[in-house]
């Protein structure tokens, strides 16, 4: 006497003995019903961190309106974006990444950005839209590059690049140091007063730095990838959204100087 499969016997469709049919209108909801999302996964997808990216940007550009218009704030902004953004490193080297504290940090470089972006065009007319569009186009450019693959983060150049962090840091406060000490009475410190074949320095470090921004994101694309790949908690967008703001501000800050300087040569 032939036995009976113990697979079948076990499944659904033939309890109590019996098969239970399925229709054909539920075989094609079944086929029809959306993929899961990365709500229902709790899972980090690079679409979901586009979303917080873009409104990440969105507070930004917002507070940036409020910085251009008040006059001063952008230096309450400044320090609240500076302490924002060690507390968010903070949190997400803890594996703690936060919306909260990402947006507000977006709040705060906002009202710093349209300060200071007022100051420059104060300064020097039409460098706020060049300095956008000069961000919009290396941003841009990374991104296709990345996306197609002739452009990937490796460990010798992540270590050249944290080399040049540390040097450019290093002049900054030089610089800086120069500049409040009245050792160099140019407005610009080193970068207008020293030249090199008749450029600035600021001009030639300005085109150093917006390479390492660019490497930079490349950097944040990749942890982007990689926690994709690595199926880590959908939170860990926010981290993905905090480090290309951060970068983003530095190239716009960089450009910023860049157009600036070179229009008073």
């Amino acid at each position: 006497m032939a036995t009976s499969n113990p697979a079948f016997s076990q499944s659904p469709a033939f309890q109590n003995g019996s098969k239970t049919n399925l229709s054909a209108e539920s075989l094609q909801e079944m086929y029809e019903s959306p993929s899961a999302t990365s709500v229902d996964t709790d899972r980090m997808t690079v679409e979901d961190t586009i979303r917080k990216t873009a409104i990440g940007f969105g507070v930004l550009v917002a507070f940036a309106v409020v910085g251009w218009v008040v006059p001063f704030l952008w230096i309450v902004g400044g320090i609240a974006g500076l302490v924002l953004a060690f507390v968010n490193i903070f949190r997400n080297r803890k594996k703690l990444p936060s919306a909260g504290l990402t947006l507000a940090y977006a709040a705060a470089e906002g009202v710093f950005i349209g300060g200071i972006s007022a100051f420059y065009e104060a300064l020097a007319d039409g460098v706020v839209i060049q300095a956008v569009i000069g961000t919009i186009v290396v941003v841009g450019v990374t991104l296709a590059l990345f996306a197609s693959g002739k452009i990937r983060a490796s460990a010798k150049a992540t270590k050249v690049f944290l080399i040049a962090m540390v040097g450019y840091l290093l002049f900054s406060i030089v610089n800086l140091v120069l500049m409040a000490t009245g050792a160099v009475d140019d407005p610009w410190g080193l970068r207008g007063s020293f030249h090199i074949f008749g450029i600035p320095l600021g001009l030639v470090i300005g085109v150093l730095v917006v390479i390492m921004c660019a490497y930079s994101l490349v950097l944040d694309f990749d942890a982007i990838q990689q926690g994709v790949k690595n199926r880590a908690p959908r939170a860990y967008g926010w981290a993905g959204t905090f480090g290309i703001m951060v970068t983003v501000v530095w190239l716009y800050l960089e450009l910023l100087r860049i157009f600036a300087l070179s229009s008073r040569n």
